[in-house]
């Protein structure tokens, strides 16, 4: 285990490198940048040329990677050059606010997947199945902002029960408030986690009820529900781990339009703000870190599935 996780690692490094070069070389030939935003046609070429030296731009690309790579490796991300804050400040303020909005809705929507999913396959072609495979289909077509404007509209606008934006009122810091603030972004994202782990679930679940060792514990007497959450629940859990390591990048990065529209202090308003603003430096950190992110979720999802499951233990020895 020890040296097929070691040799996970050792092969992501030079994928890491490789997504540090695509990132600053796309942002780089991009033919607008955070000066152009800073400047005016009024300023004079020689003012313009002065910004861009301050800020490094007018080195050579390799220069200039070279020096941002560098940093990220030293954990220091840079500067905003719209704002001037740092960018690694910002981060660990925002990210932890991310994380407590977007863990608890994929908890919950995982669930309540697994149950529904289970549910839907074990009944295939009946009216359960049919009403919970509606559901996802339909709530996989329904933009995940649409949701939001719709929960704002009803229940922040008509029945004003519920607070619409932030994370708190300001000079109340009370833990009803801050749930106050909390139920609307997490029902819509709980919302847009839910339909394709359920469909994920139910097809799984009716792959299994196919097997043979259905058939055989149906021989032995045992009842619908002992073979589906004994026996075939056991086995759809299995590939489910797969999607569990891939939601790590979600933590960070899965919200961006829910807490843009609710006005969450995540990760989301701060990175649509630095691509309105063009503030490159914000915009290849949170591309690098989501890319890495993405990553370490699939060797999770591959150290996960050997612990689970002993016959690929046994290959991997």
């Amino acid at each position: 285990m020890t040296k097929y996780i070691l040799r996970r690692v050792i092969q992501a490094i030079p994928l890491l490198l490789l997504i540090t070069v695509l990132c600053f070389l796309l942002i780089s030939l991009a033919p607008y940048d955070a000066i152009d935003a800073m400047t005016t046609p009024k300023m004079s070429p020689e003012l313009v040329n002065m910004i861009r030296e301050k800020y490094g731009y007018n080195s050579p690309i390799y220069v200039r990677y070279w020096r941002w790579l560098v940093g990220l490796l030293n954990g220091n991300f840079g500067y905003s050059i719209v704002n001037g804050t740092s960018i690694y400040n910002d981060l660990v303020s925002r990210i932890p606010n991310t994380i407590r909005l977007v863990l608890p809705s994929y908890v919950t929507a995982y669930m309540l997947a697994i149950v529904l999913g289970l549910i839907a396959g074990a009944n295939k072609g009946k009216v359960l199945d049919r009403i919970i495979d509606s559901f996802a289909s339909v709530s996989l077509s329904v933009p995940t902002f649409w949701v939001a404007m719709l929960l704002i509209y009803i229940f922040g606008y008509r029945l004003r029960v519920l607070p619409i934006l932030g994370m708190r009122t300001v000079g109340v810091n009370t833990l009803t408030d801050y749930l106050r603030h909390f139920i609307l972004p997490y029902a819509v994202l709980t919302f847009a986690f839910l339909p394709g782990n359920i469909r994920y679930v139910r097809s799984s679940t009716i792959t299994e009820l196919s097997k043979d060792y259905v058939m055989v514990q149906r021989a032995f007497g045992a009842s619908n529900r002992e073979i589906l959450f004994s026996h075939v629940c056991k086995n759809v859990l299995l590939p489910i781990i797969t999607r569990l390591g891939m939601a790590l990048p979600a933590l960070v990065t899965g919200a961006v339009i829910t807490e843009s529209v609710f006005g969450w202090p995540g990760v989301g308003p701060y990175f649509v703000k630095a691509v309105q603003g063009m503030d490159y430096p914000i915009i290849m950190v949170i591309l690098v870190l989501s890319s890495t992110l993405v990553i370490l979720g699939n060797l999770l999802s591959d150290v996960l599935y050997c612990i689970v499951d002993p016959r690929i233990r046994g290959e991997e020895a």
